[in-house]
């Protein structure tokens, strides 16, 4: 075992992490956001009013002009602009680098990455299939012209790290640290899955539905992806099924509450929280079962094991 383990190693007061954590949220927020804050600003130079609209609905980037693809792609930007901040600051901030922080070694596992990335897809497109046929009348053709090509070409460059910033944070980094703090490794899928759902508050399904009823379901993703990375010893397979999952999403179906607004092939009219938060239970039901006779891990009791720091490691803060 060395993903939780090796958390031990390198400088680990939990102020540190804390740092880190809120560091990597200015760059993505604010420095990630300034593309998109300097479109806006030019365009309510020319239109005073697009201000005003831009805040009724700023999932709309088509107020400042922008088409969906671009709109993409300044959505992305700041998990980048995350994603960079944190390589840069994990070797001064805590003495690692983040292949340390991926499985405990100096390695990326990249056929668990590619694996567990087919099996989630082959799960995604089961389900989207079986709801297509069973409610026709929910979903409409959205897209058939060639902007699908580029579509596709611009989701399979940038989610990954769109993906991967978030899988390093919350099930790599974070997990690790938690495991420092409390010694086990259910408390760290709790409080890193917890985290995971709080951070996509802000997400316009949590406008149109509630808090409450979206909460669930980014928690359950959480759960889902942090039981693969304790079970799989690093986040090589959840990074692997984040990235399946959100470029489906981008390329097969959008609607008007998605956060990341595409032109994808389909769109569903009409969204049943509740319902997809059940087919998300089973399905990452399925996702965990097929994992583990694929790479052929012993057992579940492992979640519940204590993490015990290597004997020859000092603890530094």
């Amino acid at each position: 075992m060395n993903h939780l383990e090796s958390s031990f190693k390198g400088k680990n007061g939990f102020w540190r992490y804390l740092v880190m954590f809120f560091t990597a949220f200015f760059a993505s927020n604010i420095i990630g956001g300034i593309p998109l804050f300097i479109i806006a600003f030019v365009k309510a130079m020319t239109d005073p009013q697009v201000t005003a609209r831009l805040s009724e609905n700023p999932n709309d980037l088509s107020i400042l002009g922008i088409g969906p693809i671009t709109g993409l792609v300044l959505m992305l930007i700041p998990f980048l602009a995350g994603l960079a901040a944190f390589i840069l600051l994990i070797r001064p901030l805590n003495h690692r680098n983040v292949r340390n922080v991926i499985n405990g070694t100096n390695s990326v596992r990249w056929g668990r990455f590619f694996v567990s990335a087919l099996v989630w897809l082959i799960i995604s497109g089961v389900y989207f299939l079986i709801y297509l046929k069973t409610e026709p009348l929910n979903f409409k053709i959205n897209n058939t012209t060639i902007t699908l090509i580029t579509l596709t070409a611009v989701s399979m460059l940038l989610i990954p790290f769109q993906a991967a910033f978030e899988e390093i944070l919350f099930r790599g980094y974070l997990m690790q640290g938690f495991a420092v703090l409390f010694r086990n490794r259910w408390l760290p899928l709790v409080f890193t899955s917890v985290l995971f759902g709080l951070m996509h508050s802000l997400n316009p399904e949590v406008q149109d539905f509630g808090f409450l009823t979206m909460m669930p379901q980014y928690i359950l993703f959480g759960l889902i992806f942090g039981i693969v990375t304790i079970l799989d010893d690093g986040i090589e397979a959840a990074m692997g099924a984040h990235t399946a999952n959100n470029i489906f999403l981008c390329i097969m179906v959008t609607s008007e509450s998605s956060a990341l607004q595409t032109p994808a092939l389909y769109e569903q009219l009409k969204i049943f929280p509740w319902t997809e938060f059940i087919a998300l239970l089973l399905s990452g039901i399925v996702f965990i079962v097929v994992l583990k006779i694929i790479f052929r891990w012993k057992d579940f009791l492992l979640l519940f094991r204590e993490v015990k720091p290597p004997e020859t490691v000092p603890q530094t803060a």
